[in-house]
């Protein structure tokens, strides 16, 4: 039955009085329910179910009396539930009752009007729209073979109430969902699952109020409902494909914005829908897949409303931003294919992004999707010969930049370019299976190439170039299988640099733009590794070789080069297998060629400077001999790379100055020489050679009042490398191998004139003596190596001009250090200490041009230190190694020739002998009674060097101490033994002969000094107590005194040196013990002979020890008397 009419609300009460308010109308009754359908029988459909009944409308607020406000209309009411479809007898099914009609919004009531001076009142608000009903579920099918029935379709929802004038428009209803396909039945074949319901469409936004008035705006209008999701296709049964999932709801269009009455600014456009989801693709079967479903296609940006057109005297509106462009969806992964010797199925391709919407004139246009990502290949079958692998899914294209927009006006700038999107990367190549090579990878792909930027219409500058995309990463090789090896991929190209823009050509009166800046070049790829090979005798693969490193962009006129890309770098030798004669290891790959510096720009202008050069790379470092295997020697260390040549500096167009030139690169390092094998050793790799000195730039010449231009320093020579280090010797009587000798210093560039010479290298150090062996026989040890050569120093540059002086020369190179002896064995001798590198001789003083005077020589270079005597073994002392001889003093130069009045040059002094080392200390005796060793005499000291005529001679070297003597050993019981005596002191030096007079009555000058004689050891102290103590033991003799001088002439010859003096008495032992004498004084020095007399009497004998011999008188002359003899020395005082 119907349902019953709601009664009307009661009216309501009168107020009373000149304030009473009327009271509240009653609302109006809800329309009844609707009757469900009585239920059919057997074979026939049931009835329809009653349909609802329409909300009653609201009750009219009743107008107040005051006439100024009217009390609140009723609401409208609820519309009925639509009727439940009945259930279906057998074999048929109940269409599903509409749905209700959604209750209309109840109308608002109107606002009361004014009375004079009153307020008008407010309109009401409409109501919601309702929303539309689910659709039925489909019955299943109970006929063999007959499909399930289809479920209904979901109600659309229904349109929001309009409001008044100046309202809001209500919200449209939700659209209905839509039904779940039916599973398929198992019959003789299968059958399908059921189609999914398509997705409720989207109610459309309610359309907005439109603005009353002067300044009136519209209502936003409402936004378009979202398209639905739709829904996922059913499972295959075996052997059957998936169903296809239902294609997503498009999104709705973004409403277009009013434009407002003032024709000066608009609403902003509606945002487009969200695109629906793309429908996943089935899990396939055995034997096959299921399609993916395609991406939902991306939302369409909204379109941008235009702005609005300017008044007089108003402003035009802003176009809006567009929206951006939807993501590709990802491609399905391909299944592997079970059938023997078939090939997986290929993945599905990813999706191409979506474009950026474009925008207005003035506007910002939308950034392009991301491209969808490549499938990887499928894996290779095992089957009778082996199933390659399936290649890998091509990588997504990346999306285009957006175009920039149009720059409008007398100074609107463009906008900026969108950058171009990445390259995919390449996918990795498969692995082979056994015998067979890898994939090859995938091409990383090329960046996208930067846009030009776009010219002002100015004419004076540009907007910057986008800049090139970066390339992508090469394929990685494969791993080969047994015995081959899969090619490395390619590097991928390095994105080329973008090329700059010219600048823009100035107006008149203008400014010209500058050049933009080049790319930098690409980095080459790093070669593969080589693999092992495995058949005999068969050698290792060589690895890849490094990419060359890309060059630098060049810049414009003005700009600036790009740097070039780094080399790559060289693989390593492979390892020699072991077979019946061993074999050789793998040459090391050559280092990655360093790349070209770019070359500078050229300045333009009259004084516009050029561009300074790249540096050239660096040479790459050789690699490492390989080890070599027993009784094979080791491989060659690779050669290091030659440093680039400095570039010479460009010479400036005022021909007054050059810019300076480029140093020389460092040369590479030498290749270590390998460990030796067995007995051998390996040949050390020659030191790589040092870069050259940058060749120094000559100065400009003058333009006339010019100055010339300075000339550049020489660079500095390199250093020598240091010898290897000489293997052991396995052999028994077989001496250690040699050391290699370090190399000799590179030579200091020369300068131009005027310039400062380079330093020589340093020389390199020799190798140490090996350790002997212990056998049958004991081993002596190695000799130590000898020191390296000191480099020569550099040629000191020429002097100039009238008063120009010559550059002071270089100094000689230090002589290397002698090494020290190596340590002997038991009862063996230490070896011998290295002797002293000579110190270098002075320079020759360079003579003036004025022959006035010279230049001062350089000094002698210091002699290297003597080698220090090795310890003793048992029983005896290492003999001390002679000490460095000397360096010769520096010959001094000759004083230059007068000029006519001029003044004589004094010559030089000679330099001064060198001291004589300290003699070794002698070993003591560890056996009773037997002496300890003498200890080593002290060295000659070295003689002074002769002066030039007029010149002072030199003093004669310090002769060296006399060594200790050794202390006696106290026995058990019996008498002490005697100290060994002391050693003699050193001999003091000849004094240096006098030079001769020259002249009529010139005298010879006086002859040097002689040395003091060593003062004699001191007697060791008695240290028996108890007893009456021995005499100390006497002091040593000093040493003679030196003869003196013979006179020339008439003169007097020198006197002799006194003796040397007696050494103190010995401290008595104990307190009781008496103290000893005191030694006997030396012998008094012989006086020198008398000169023989030429017509005169001859010269008197000198005093001293024993009188000299009178001289002999000739012609008519009397003998010279005889010397005294020299007093007795005096006895010690008793202490």
């Amino acid at each position: 039955g119907q349902g019953g009419t709601g009664g009307d609300g009661g009216n309501a009460g009168t107020g009373v009085g000149a304030a009473g308010a009327g009271g509240a109308a009653g609302n109006g009754g809800n329309g009844g329910q609707g009757g469900q359908g009585g239920q059919g029988l057997v074979d026939a459909p049931g009835s329809e179910g009653g349909g609802g009944g329409a909300g009653g409308t609201g009750g009219m607020g009743g107008l107040n009396t005051d006439q100024i406000s009217s009390a609140a209309s009723g609401n409208g009411g609820n519309g009925g539930l639509g009727g439940q479809g009945g259930q279906g007898g057998t074999g048929t099914i109940g269409n599903a009752g509409t749905g209700g009609t959604g209750g209309d919004g109840g109308q608002a009531g109107g606002g009361g009007a004014a009375n004079i001076g009153g307020v008008a009142g407010n309109a009401g608000v409409g109501g919601n729209g309702g929303a539309g009903g689910t659709g039925g579920t489909g019955a299943d099918a109970t006929v063999a073979g007959q499909a399930g029935f289809k479920g209904g379709d979901g109600g659309v929802g229904g349109a929001g109430g309009s409001a008044g004038v100046g309202g809001t428009n209500g919200n449209g209803g939700a659209g209905g969902t839509g039904g779940n396909g039916g599973a398929g039945k198992a019959a003789a074949t299968g059958l399908d699952g059921g189609q999914g319901g398509a997705g409720g469409t989207g109610g459309a936004g309610g359309t907005a109020g439109t603005g009353v008035g002067a300044a009136g705006s519209g209502g936003a209008g409402g936004n378009g409902g979202n398209g639905g999701i739709g829904a996922t296709g059913g499972a295959g049964a075996a052997d059957t494909g998936g169903g296809k999932g239902g294609d997503g709801g498009r999104g709705g269009d973004g409403g277009v914005g009013g434009l407002n009455t003032d024709q000066v600014t608009s609403a902003a456009s509606g945002n487009g829908g969200n695109g629906g989801k793309g429908g996943q693709g089935g899990q396939g079967g055995t034997g096959t897949i299921g399609t993916a479903g395609n991406g939902g296609t991306g939302g369409r940006g909204g379109q941008a409303g235009e702005g609005g057109a300017a008044n007089t005297g108003g402003v035009a509106g802003n176009a809006g931003s567009g929206g951006q462009g939807g993501q590709g969806g990802q491609g399905g992964k391909g299944t592997s294919n079970a059938s023997p010797g078939s090939i997986g199925f290929t993945g599905g391709q990813g999706g191409q992004g979506g474009a950026g919407g474009d925008a207005g004139a003035g506007g910002v246009n939308g950034d392009g999707g991301a491209g969808g990502v490549g499938g990887n290949g499928g894996t290779g079958k095992a089957g009778a010969t082996g199933q390659t692998g399936g290649a890998g899914g091509i990588g997504g294209s990346g999306g285009n930049g957006g175009n920039a927009g149009t720059g409008v006006g007398a100074a609107g700038s463009g906008g900026a370019a969108g950058n171009g999107g990445n390259g995919g990367q390449g996918g990795q190549g498969g692995t082979g299976a056994a015998d067979s090579m890898g994939g090859d990878g995938g091409g990383g792909g090329d960046g996208g190439k930067g846009g030009t930027g776009g010219l002002n219409s100015d004419q004076v500058s540009s907007a910057a170039s986008g800049n090139g995309g970066n390339g992508g990463q090469g394929g990685q090789g494969g791993t080969g299988g047994t015995g081959t090896i899969g090619p490395a991929g390619t590097g991928g190209a390095g994105g080329a640099g973008g090329t700059a823009g010219a600048g823009g050509s100035a107006n008149a009166g203008g400014v010209a733009g500058n050049d933009g800046i080049g790319g930098k070049g690409g980095a080459g790829g790093q070669g593969g590794t080589g693999a092992d090979g495995t058949g005999p005798g068969g050698s290792g693969f060589n690895g890849g070789q490094g990419g060359q490193g890309g060059a630098g962009g060049s810049a414009g006129v003005g700009g600036t080069n790009g740097d070039g890309g780094v080399g790559g770098t060289g693989g390593n030798g492979g390892v020699g297998q072991a077979a019946a004669t061993g074999l050789t290891g793998g040459n090391g790959g050559n280092g990655g060629t360093g790349g070209n510096g770019g070359n500078a720009g050229t300045g333009v202008g009259a004084a516009a400077s050029g561009g300074i050069a790249g540096d050239g790379g660096q040479g790459g470092h050789g690699g490492q001999g390989g080890t070599g295997a027993a009784n094979a020697k080791g491989g060659q260390g690779g050669q290091g790379g030659q440093g680039g040549a400095g570039g010479s500096g460009g010479l400036n167009t005022d021909q007054a100055s050059s810019a300076a030139s480029g140093n020389g690169g460092n040369g590479g390092q030498g290749g270590q020489g390998g460990q030796g094998g067995t007995g051998t050793i390996g040949t050390a790799g020659t030191g790589g050679t040092g870069g050259a000195g940058g060749q120094a730039g000559d100065g400009g010449a003058a333009n006339t009042g010019g100055v010339a231009g300075h000339a550049g320093i020489g660079g500095n020579g390199g250093t020598g490398g240091t010898g290897g280090t000489g293997a052991d010797a396995t052999v028994a009587g077989q001496a250690g191998f040699k050391g290699g000798n370090g190399g000799v210093g590179g030579a200091g560039g020369s300068a131009g004139a005027g310039g400062t010479n380079g330093d020589g290298g340093a020389g390199g150090t020799g190798g140490k003596g090996g350790a002997g062996k212990a056998g049958t026989f004991d081993m002596d040890g190695g000799n130590g190596g000898d020191g390296g050569t000191g480099g020569n120093g550099g040629n000191a540059g020429t002097g100039v001009g009238a008063a120009g002086k010559g550059g002071v020369a270089g100094d000689g190179g230090k002589g290397g250090l002698g090494a020290k002896g190596g340590i002997g064995s038991d009862n063996t001798v230490g070896g011998k200490g290295g002797n002293g590198g000579q110190g270098g001789s002075g320079g020759i003083g360079g003579l003036n041009t004025d022959q006035v005077s010279s230049a001062a020589s350089g000094n002698g270079g210091e002699g290297g230190q003597g080698g220090q005597g090795g310890d003793g073994g048992f029983g005896t002392g290492g003999t001390a190694g002679a000490g460095g001889i000397g360096g010769s003093g520096g010959q001094a130069g000759d004083g230059g020739v007068a000029n006519i009045g001029g003044v004589a040059g004094h010559a030089g002094i000679g330099g001064n002998g060198g001291t004589g080392g300290t003699g070794g200390k002698g070993e003591s005796s560890f056996l009773v009674g037997v002496n300890g060793n003498n200890g080593g005499q002290g060295g000659q000291g070295g003689q002074g060097g002769s002066a030039g005529a007029g010149g002072t001679n030199g003093s004669g070297g310090t002769g060296g101490h006399g060594g200790d003597g050794g202390d006696g050993l106290s026995p058990g019981a019996g008498t002490g033994e005697n100290g060994t005596a002391g050693g003699n002191g050193g001999k003091g030096g000849k004094g240096g002969d006098a030079g001769m007079g020259v002249g009529a009555g010139a005298n010879g000058g006086a002859g040097g000094t002689g040395g003091n004689a060593g003062n004699g050891g001191a007697g060791a102290d008695n240290t028996i107590s108890g007893d009456t103590a021995a005499n100390g033991a006497r002091g040593g003799d000093g040493g003679d005194g030196g003869k003196g001088g013979s006179g020339s002439g008439v003169n007097a010859g020198g006197a002799g040196g006194g003796g040397g003096k007696g050494g103190l008495g010995g401290n008595g032992g104990g307190n009781t013990a008496p103290v000893g004498n005191g030694g006997n004084a030396g012998n008094g020095g012989n006086g020198g002979n008398g000169g023989d007399g030429v017509g005169a009497p001859g010269g008197l004998g000198g005093p001293g020890g024993q009188g000299g011999d009178g001289g002999l008188g000739t012609g008519g002359g009397f003998n010279g008397s005889d010397g005294f003899d020299g007093s007795d020395g005096t006895n010690g005082a008793v202490t």
